[in-house]
């Protein structure tokens, strides 16, 4: 009993919270072979990772810098040629207006001209048709004077001479007389 005594005894003093000193060499033991295999090759390639990550940040956020540089310079450039777009336009717009201006005074001398060039042919016309008619009565005026004179007479005036000659006295003397103003 003695022996079981002991064990009861020295299990009684010992701290069961507490590892004996073998098992703490031990842990240490794999402690430090797990930091060395840790440290050797864990962390170089944690550290490789964490760089490239690291690299592929900073280059993405220069590459962001330099898109977002590029497009402020295409912003830049596209408000540029809006704003000459936008002068050419009003530009052109000016120059139409210029040009339709210059086309309407341009119709209207030409209207001008063709209605001028129309009255002067209308009244071309009506001086043509009134000599004609001047003439037309002349002659029925005269063909009426011989017979009113043979009728009168009592003979035929048949010498066209003479008949020419007696018309041309009867329409001066028709003429001065009524004030007809046949020739005007």
């Amino acid at each position: 009993m003695n022996s079981t005594y002991l064990l009861a005894a020295e299990g009684a003093d010992k701290n069961p919270l507490i590892p004996e000193p073998y098992d703490i060499l031990w842990s240490a033991v794999v402690f430090i072979v797990i930091a060395v295999v840790f440290a050797k090759y864990v962390v170089p390639r944690l550290s490789k990772v964490l760089d490239e990550r690291s690299e592929k940040i900073e280059g993405g956020i220069a590459k962001a810098e330099t898109v977002q540089a590029e497009a402020q310079a295409t912003l830049q450039q596209y408000q540029e040629q809006l704003a000459e777009a936008r002068l050419e336009a009003a530009r052109i717009r000016e120059e139409a207006r210029t040009q339709g201006q210059t086309i309407l005074s341009q119709m209207r001398a030409e209207a001008q001209s063709e209605a001028d060039r129309i009255v002067a042919a209308g009244h071309a016309q009506l001086e043509a048709q009134r000599q004609q008619i001047v003439t037309e009565l002349r002659s029925e005026l005269g063909r009426t004077a011989v017979d009113l004179a043979e009728k009168i007479i009592g003979q035929s005036v048949a010498d066209e001479a003479k008949q020419a000659a007696s018309i041309d006295q009867f329409l001066r003397e028709l003429d001065s007389n009524a004030g007809i103003g046949v020739g005007r």
